[in-house]
This record gives C-alpha cells, structure tokens and sequence, in this order.
C-alpha cells in the first residue's frame, strides 16, 4: 500500500505505481489534475466526504498555444489503464458556470474492467466521460488528443452506491457502463433545462449505460420537469433504466431526441417499468 497525504505524493504515487498497487488517499483535498496509467490500480480514499481530487479545467480555456481546451482535456482525473479500481473518495471539476465556459469534466474512463463504489462526482455540464470517443471523434481530434486518449475499443465499468451530480449531458460516451443503487443529481443551470445521460454507441455495441435501481434527484431550486433522463448523443445511444426512483424534476416525457435530428428513430432507450406520459419512441425490456 502506498499512504499519500499531498498533491505531490500523489502524483509521485501514480507515476511509480507497479500494477496491484493500492493507493490511500488521507483525508484532504487534492489539486491536482492528474491521469492513472498503471493497469490494476486501486485508488483508496477516506470516504466522499473527506477525500477530494480537484481541478477546474473547461472547454473555452486557452492552452499554452491559444488553442481551446475542448471537452476531451477538461478532465481532472482520467483513467487510461485497465482494471483500475476507486473506493471512497470524490472527483471534481469546479470550473462551474458552463454556459459561459462551456463543458467542464471530472472524471474520464478509457480503461477496460474499471469499478467504482461509494464514489462522488460532481461537476456542471459533461461531469462523467465514459469512453472510448465516437468513432467519428476520434477521426476529428487526429493528432488533438494525446495517445493514451485515443482508445477506441470496447471498456466496460462499473459504478455502485456513488453519486454523480451536474446539469446538461453529465453522463456521456459509448462505454458499456452499468450503475447500481447510484444516485443521479441534477444541479441548477442558468439554462433552466438538464439531461442526465448523453449515450453515443455505435449499432454494433449491444451494451449501453445501464441504471438499476438508481434514484434520480435533484438540488433545491431546479425547475419540476426540466430534466431529461438522456437523449442520444451519436443515433444509436443506448440506455436502460430498470427500476429507478424518479423526482419531480424529471420531465413527465423522460427522454429528448437531441435538437432537430431525428434520433427519436434510432436511439435505444428502454425503461422497465414505463413510466406514464413518455415518449412514444422509449421501449420497455419486456
């Protein structure tokens, strides 16, 4: 077990990280942005609440070039490696007022086999990127992102009791991601309209974003019926949600097309059991 009390002795503990290694984080905030490139890494907190990894990146932000940030480099933590593992601790982007900045990441996933549990993440728009990149993307940023960003096969992860908060697309990518007994948090935006998950898988991709038993939740002062559970980022997103708790603040539709496309034709969302006054595109399991 490697012990680290500072931003540095984190750093220092992930850049001389052996695989298997287990890393405890004491009790404290953390600024650092920082990526995990050691497979079969476990990163260990004192608990959501006490053990806080910070950063405040945003898309419009100007690198050392003057080129944008963009959504892909926002990020605070990012995990590139497979078999990674997360307990008890939080990952935040505090850029806020993304209506301004534009997207804000806290946490991005390119690895394989990747388990987080009583987790927090909390960001504004965009706070969870589940990767890898739409096929489409990864074309777009040739020679933009750096190559351990550039994963295009399948990564399967896996989120249990963790809360996840933010406002617009705060779950996104074409990961084969399932969430068990989370709680999704919608946080107010200038823009007074939310969506919870924003899914781009491929056609081929049989495995989507999966919430089970997730109850859905909102801050004070965000408007009832302003959130949307998901709407497909790419035409063939794919979301399950199996036996959800859902609050006022969840839009009596459940589900948005994305703008003027025409995705209501070809997205796959399904919910079990529906809800009354849905769209007529959302299809149950059964």
């Amino acid at each position: 077990m490697i012990c680290v009390n500072t931003a540095d002795d984190f750093q220092a503990a992930l850049d001389s990280a052996s695989p298997g290694d287990i890393i405890q984080l004491a009790p404290g905030e953390y600024r650092v942005k920082a990526v995990v490139s050691t497979p079969g890494l476990t990163l260990a907190g004192a608990g959501a609440d006490r053990t806080r990894i910070i950063w405040d990146d945003y898309a419009k932000k100007l690198d050392d070039h003057g080129v944008e940030y963009n959504t892909f480099r926002t990020w605070t933590l990012a995990v590139c490696a497979d078999g990674v593992s997360m307990r008890d601790l939080s990952v935040v982007n505090s850029a806020l007022r993304p209506e301004e900045k534009g997207q804000e990441v806290a946490l991005t996933v390119y690895g394989d086999s990747f388990a987080m549990e009583r987790c927090r993440l909390t960001s504004t728009q965009d706070t969870l990127f589940l990767g890898p990149l739409p096929a489409d993307l990864i074309q777009r940023y040739d020679g933009f992102l750096p190559d351990h960003l550039r994963r295009d096969k399948p990564c399967a992860q896996r989120f249990t009791a963790c809360l996840i908060e933010g406002t617009v697309d705060f779950i996104f990518g074409c990961g084969a991601a399932e969430f068990e007994n989370c709680e999704i948090r919608s946080l107010r935006d200038a823009r007074d309209v939310g969506y919870a998950a924003a899914p781009a898988h491929a056609l081929e991709q049989t495995e989507g974003f999966t919430f089970r038993r997730c109850r859905f939740t909102a801050e004070e002062g965000v408007t009832p019926g302003s959130i949307y559970l998901a709407r497909p980022w790419r035409d063939y997103g794919l979301c399950v949600f199996e036996n959800c708790a859902y609050g006022p603040h969840i839009s009596p539709l459940g589900f948005d097309k994305w703008n003027d496309t025409r995705r209501d034709q070809t997205a796959r969302f399904y919910e079990d059991p529906p809800a009354e006054g849905r769209v007529a595109w959302v299809k149950t399991l059964r």
